[in-house]
């Protein structure tokens, strides 16, 4: 009988981290091995599963039928892997509560997977996230009310760490164009606000006119102004709605807008073991994820 095979871990991890960042090259820098290497390691889970799972389409990667099925799978099987990991660290007795701030961004896509695997994997601690944005994060940050907080920019904060970058990019829909005769109708938080300062510095220093079209509290009422085309964000791709568009801006008119960071801010007083756990959990997604 022929015997069943088992797909290796690690060229799973490959393959997730190559779909995630857009790139294989991309995923022998992070991963730190050779661009050969790596494609050694498609070309070994590809025989394994017996059907091609990406294909080149113009500069970047679509998966086949077969990469896409699988894609699903390799995540479940890495965050399974992951959290028997942290289990069999010898901290699955930690106890109490932790007191975390995050961005809208993450908290409508990936981290509440994340924090409930850790919950999952910590049964006796009580995890409280508090979705804001990152002004409101730091105060409660600095006044003891979160253990640490993730936020867009170092906010001026002294003793913040910066864990990892992302490219700031105009959205919208697929179709526009500014118009030079008009003020370019931006969608935005209002200040402080590190995307709509990104975006007003860029205008601002090629000139171009603009007005604050929309302003909501919530990224949720920046993506329906979007929808609605009464202008275009600034914001990273993470998250980004499907059914609207990372643009071109040299095609669209617009500046280029160049990054943003991701800082983790932390309380004075030192964290529990259970917070530095967590906090170490969230920077590494970051930067697993990052552009």
């Amino acid at each position: 009988m022929t015997g069943l095979v088992n797909i290796d871990m690690d060229v799973l991890r490959t393959f997730v981290t190559g779909i995630d960042l857009g790139s294989f090259a991309k995923a022998a820098d992070r991963l730190g091995r050779s661009p050969s290497a790596i494609s050694l390691q498609l070309r070994k889970l590809e025989n394994q599963i017996g059907q091609p799972l990406v294909h080149k389409q113009g500069r970047g990667l679509v998966m086949t039928e077969a990469g896409e099925i699988l894609i699903g799978y390799a995540r479940r099987i890495l965050d399974l892997n992951d959290e028997a990991r942290t289990v069999l660290r010898g901290l699955a007795e930690l106890e109490g509560w932790v007191r975390v701030g995050l961005p809208q961004d993450f908290a409508e896509t990936w981290l509440p997977g994340l924090l409930a695997r850790y919950e999952r994997a910590h049964p006796k601690v009580r995890v409280e996230a508090r979705v804001e944005r990152g002004s409101a994060l730091l105060e409660a940050v600095q006044a003891g009310k979160l253990d640490f907080a993730l936020t867009w920019g170092r906010l001026d904060s002294p003793q913040c760490d910066v864990v990892a970058k992302r490219k700031i990019v105009w959205i919208g829909p697929e179709s526009f164009q500014r118009d030079p005769k008009a003020a370019l109708p931006l969608i935005a938080f209002d200040a402080p606000c590190e995307f709509r300062k990104a975006a007003v510095n860029a205008m601002e220093a090629q000139g171009i006119e603009w007005r604050h079209a929309f302003a909501s509290p919530s990224l949720a009422g920046i993506w329906a102004a979007v929808t609605a085309g009464l202008g275009v964000t600034a914001r990273t791709a993470e998250g980004k709605p499907a059914h609207l568009h990372v643009l071109d801006a040299g095609k669209a008119g617009l500046p280029e807008l160049g990054t943003i960071e991701l800082a983790v801010h932390a309380k004075p007083e030192a964290m529990t073991t259970a917070a530095q756990e967590l906090r170490t959990l969230l920077q590494e997604a970051v930067i697993h994820r990052a552009d």
